[in-house]
């Protein structure tokens, strides 16, 4: 039996003990977002089992979750969606529209559009009807649901292959499926294919990001696809992303061996053949099952794991599995580990996972990796956070100097250009007071929380407004975030410090004394607040405008005080070298019996 994760395929056993075993939440039929079931009404035993079907979606993500979706969807009725999750979705459909308008208006007599408002028998009835016929190009196209193997699923486009036969799947998706590359070199150059007609090349101007969910859904309808002899013999899938600038083309070939090994795992989840147990995932942050519970007599997922003292709580997601498979299956497992290192072991040094156990057994937030903690330090220093709304831009630029607080703003609904005068007037700003530290002898340097998001935008926001004034150029942005003076706070804590509760500053910060105005806080909830700032539902609210920017202003004094925690100036100041213990105060034996529960 495999755990919860959703990081391997198959029905491997994961070696875990009886008592997990015993313990797995057991399957049942139900209805549930991504699964469907229907009830037979003939007479026989099999005629009357009732029939899963799952879609694409339900083959990426936390396998217990599926379970528990199928066995008791009423717990969640009524419930309200994560804002992000509803904000996403909501993006993704007028995407996907403002694709079908512009490729259906190019060219309205090569399109058959399937009409939305149909009942699903009748929208599948017209897709294969328009097959049958010989269609070139098919918008909204849903095929037949498969009793017999549950899957169902359909694709924003299909295309006819006029040279081979068949028709190509090509979904369209509102995350970004290719990143801009520097023509040459390079090892391979992905194809990809104009918009417009189809024709795969190889384009030496992108490198693939690789989207797992897109590859096993396409495989989804090649299958689907194959099963009514509709299948292209190319063994090609298309993706249009966020840019709408070219069709990327994958090779499905290589992909669907994965893809029905991990197919059959889920619809054996769904029909309750296969049980699942609780482990901790990053999917686990914004699920609902996370503290609900299913049912009176199953706990919801933290408890599970909290009373089990599952070993996913402080090695998570694949690292829980490949210690399962070491017979690894508690924290205490895990804390009185004293043989040689797993040889399969591929993460960070496995002593420090080791330590990291101990220290959530003794309520240790953080470890010390040294004896003294450093973090860079310098004469000038600004805090930078920035806050953007999904792919569409960054809309403010939030800074710290001196203990004022700047921020460098447009509240016109994004996309706008006015985010170029915003983000042109907080680079000069930088730029500015790292010129006037320069011109006075004194060092300089502008810390973030987690570069990667940061470093993000300040390269799109460089290409997607180039030329424009005060717009810098990527090779400025580059020669700055590639320099000793931009400073990735996240990476100090990381160098610095093994977090058995996590890495996020909303974790850390606390630690070093630090807390939010704001009880919301975070960045899923900045979505909502932000959409009700610039008025996209009605009447801009200013409210939430002052909240985003407390927000961000807190967001921007937490890593100062991290900083300052660190790396103390002040003398009697709070420390980290005083308040935190280290790695040799947790190189002995577990200070709890392997045997040990909660109280």
């Amino acid at each position: 039996m495999y755990s919860g994760s959703g990081d391997r395929n198959g029905r491997d056993d994961d070696g875990g003990s009886a008592e997990r075993r015993g313990a797995a939440v057991p399957g049942a039929r139900a209805v549930a977002p991504g699964v469907e079931r229907e009830t037979r009404s003939a007479a026989s035993p099999v005629e009357r089992q009732r029939v899963a079907y799952v879609d694409a979606r339900a083959l990426i993500g936390c396998r217990h979750r599926l379970l528990l979706e199928a066995t008791h969807p009423e717990v969640l009725t009524g419930v309200a969606e994560d804002a992000g999750i509803k904000q996403r979705r909501e993006a993704a459909v007028a995407h996907r529209a403002h694709v079908r308008d512009t490729l259906v208006s190019a060219d309205p007599d090569g399109w058959v559009v399937i009409d939305p408002t149909l009942p699903a028998a009748e929208r599948a009835a017209a897709t294969l009807r328009a097959c049958a016929e010989g269609a070139r190009r098919i918008w909204g196209a849903l095929l037949p649901q498969e009793p017999e193997t549950g899957r169902r699923g359909g694709s924003e486009i299909l295309l006819r292959d006029t040279d081979r036969g068949g028709y190509i799947p090509v979904i369209v998706v509102n995350h970004k499926v290719t990143d801009p590359r520097q023509p040459d070199p390079a090892d391979h150059h992905p194809l990809t294919s104009d918009l417009y007609r189809w024709d795969p090349q190889p384009d030496r101007h992108v490198r693939v990001r690789t989207q797992p969910r897109d590859q096993q859904r396409l495989a989804h309808l090649y299958r689907m696809l194959q099963r009514h002899g509709l299948a292209g013999p190319a063994l090609v899938g298309g993706a249009i992303g966020y840019h709408f600038d070219r069709i990327l083309v994958h090779e499905l070939g290589p992909l669907l061996d994965e893809y029905d090994r991990r197919y059959a795992d889920r619809i054996g989840v769904v029909r309750g053949e296969l049980p699942t147990i609780p482990s901790k995932v990053p999917e686990c942050r914004r699920c609902p099952w996370w503290s609900r519970s299913a049912a009176p007599e199953i706990p919801s997922c933290e408890r599970w794991l909290t009373e089990h003292r599952d070993v996913s709580l402080v090695a998570p997601g694949s690292r829980a599995e490949l210690l399962r498979r070491h017979g690894v299956q508690t924290i205490e497992d895990l804390a009185s580990w004293t043989g040689d290192d797993p040889d399969d072991w591929q993460h960070e040094p496995f002593a420090e996972t080791v330590v990291t156990a101990r220290a959530w057994i003794s309520g240790a937030p953080l470890v010390r990796r040294f004896e003294q903690v450093r973090v860079q330090r310098a004469d000038v220093e600004v805090d930078v956070d920035l806050e953007s709304f999904q792919e569409y831009g960054a809309y403010l630029w939030g800074t710290l100097l001196d203990g004022v607080y700047r921020p460098f703003v447009t509240w016109d609904p994004l996309p706008t250009t006015d985010e170029a005068r915003s983000f042109a007037e907080f680079w000069a700003w930088l730029m500015g007071v790292r010129a006037e530290a320069a011109v006075a002898g004194k060092t300089f340097a502008a810390y973030c929380y987690s570069r990667t998001a940061e470093d993000k935008w300040l390269y799109e926001s460089a290409r997607r407004f180039a030329g424009m004034p005060g717009v810098p150029t990527e090779h400025q942005v580059r020669d700055f975030v590639d320099g000793p003076q931009w400073v990735d706070m996240f990476q100090a804590v990381s160098e610095q410090f093994i977090c058995p509760n996590g890495k996020g500053l909303k974790k850390i910060a606390p630690v070093a004394g630090f807390s939010w105005r704001d009880p919301e806080a975070g960045g899923e909830a900045s979505m909502s607040w932000y959409r009700h700032a610039v008025g996209y539902d009605g009447e801009p609210d200013l409210t939430q405008r002052t909240r985003l920017l407390e927000y961000n202003e807190d967001d921007v004094r937490a890593t100062l005080a991290l900083r300052e925690w660190m790396s103390p100036r002040r003398p009697g100041a709070r420390s980290a070298e005083t308040e935190v213990p280290a790695m040799i105060d947790f190189r002995g034996p577990s200070p709890v019996p392997s045997t040990a529960r909660p109280s």
